[in-house]
């Protein structure tokens, strides 16, 4: 995609990196390597000294004031470095090209720039999504019809220690695979979907066959680089429980557990931005997955705290989706609802398509969203510390911008 950004190449004025034209792609543009030479002056948003007249306001399209804070929307009148009456006393509203304001984001707009991306360019992203969700599904159907040929039936015989070792054990199996079904599908979705996000951050909008050109000069390395943040995620969650696995103590391996949950949780927000770094500045795995630990470092809170809301929120709605497909399982399973809890059920195969719908529409439908939090981050995280807003102004053709101006107007 010719405009989708990796807009500047990775550094930061603060850490002396400055970007580096020739590792960016041809289609990027010129003026995308000469960010950190436009930054503004000084901003004097204070009150005006005692006996001091502030300055007249610009004419239309002298730079500051002069672009608009919603697309295609020009203020009523012009402002100089204060707010739209031209008064002294807060920057200027940041513009807003596409589905986020160009400046550092708070929680409400990134979560309102995932779903209006959903929304407005939901032909690509829920078609891509429906298709990781139907392989994924399928994958973990399979599974759970194997596995649960292995798994005991309750009974009121007391199981043998060795008993409940292994039903633990094959229950953990499969809930373990699910989870890391589902962490895979994350990751390439995040991945497929960065460009169709950035698309919407510059107000432009996608398609799937464009998406899909975009993506496939990068699949070999995207493909790596899942490689490597699944071969992270399972050494993180399985080897502390491991050794209690390994000599068959449900209890050694129970006190693993709670140690492989923190050492996930922090491997996953540490490289969670590493998709869509891969995506749009077109790197290396490695080089990805240290840009993803750079941008999340001082942050790391902020990023688990985002992405936990999202999970949530996801889970929730997921729920609700997926409810009146357990319905009607429940409905057509041989002996309804006792077939559910003495787990005979679960061996029927009608009973796993049906939930299996269920689960690929809830999918579908809010993976989407946890990925499109996860780019927003991404792209946040590189305003903050990059000034990445001028960029993005830059690409957008917002007024005032360009890359030559000595006083382009920051984003906020």
């Amino acid at each position: 995609m010719n405009d989708s950004p990796g807009w500047a190449a990775p550094g930061s004025p603060s850490d002396g990196q400055g970007p580096d034209a020739a590792q960016q792609p041809p289609s990027e543009g010129a003026g995308a390597s000469k960010w950190s030479a436009a930054q503004p002056p000084p901003g004097q948003w204070g009150s005006p000294a005692a006996g001091q007249t502030p300055p007249p306001p610009p004419q239309q399209g002298a730079g500051w004031g002069s672009y608009p804070s919603t697309p295609g929307q020009q203020p009523a009148t012009p402002y100089a470095h204060g707010n739209p009456g031209g008064g002294w006393g807060g920057p200027p509203p940041a513009a807003k090209p596409g589905v986020i304001p160009l400046r550092p984001l708070g929680l409400g707009e990134i979560l309102d720039g995932a779903v209006a991306t959903l929304r407005g360019h939901w032909r690509s992203v829920l078609s891509i999504s429906l298709v990781v969700a139907a392989l994924t599904e399928i994958a973990l159907l399979a599974a759970q019809r194997l596995t649960m040929d292995s798994l005991p039936l309750p009974s009121t015989e007391p199981a043998t220690p060795r008993e409940a070792v292994r039903a633990l054990g094959d229950t953990g199996l499969l809930y373990g695979f699910q989870y890391y079904l589902e962490l895979l599908g994350l990751i390439l979705v995040t991945a497929l979907l960065a460009p169709a996000v950035s698309r919407a951050v510059l107000g432009r909008t996608s398609t799937l066959g464009g998406t899909l050109q975009a993506v496939r000069p990068l699949a070999p390395r995207m493909l790596g680089l899942t490689g490597l943040l699944m071969l992270g995620a399972l050494a993180a969650g399985l080897l502390p429980a491991l050794p209690g696995l390994l000599v068959g103590s449900a209890a050694l391996a129970a006190l693993g557990v709670p140690v492989g949950l923190v050492l996930l949780a922090w491997f996953y927000v540490t490289f969670a931005l590493a998709p869509p770094a891969l995506m749009l500045e077109r790197g290396t795995p490695i080089t990805a997955l240290k840009r993803s630990a750079k941008l999340v470092k001082g942050s790391w809170w902020r990023v688990f705290g985002i992405s936990l809301l999202t999970w949530v929120i996801r889970t929730i709605t997921s729920t609700v989706i997926v409810m009146p497909f357990a319905a009607i399982a429940v409905a057509t399973a041989p002996g309804g609802l006792s077939g559910f809890l003495d787990g005979s059920a679960a061996r029927n195969w009608t009973v796993l398509i049906i939930s299996g719908i269920g689960s690929v529409i809830a999918a579908t439908v809010t993976t989407p969203m946890q990925t499109g939090v996860t780019t927003l981050l991404y792209i946040d995280q590189r305003i903050r510390r990059e000034a990445l807003d001028l960029e993005l102004a830059r690409a957008a053709g917002v007024e005032g911008y360009d890359s030559t101006s000595p006083t382009a107007p920051t984003g906020g």
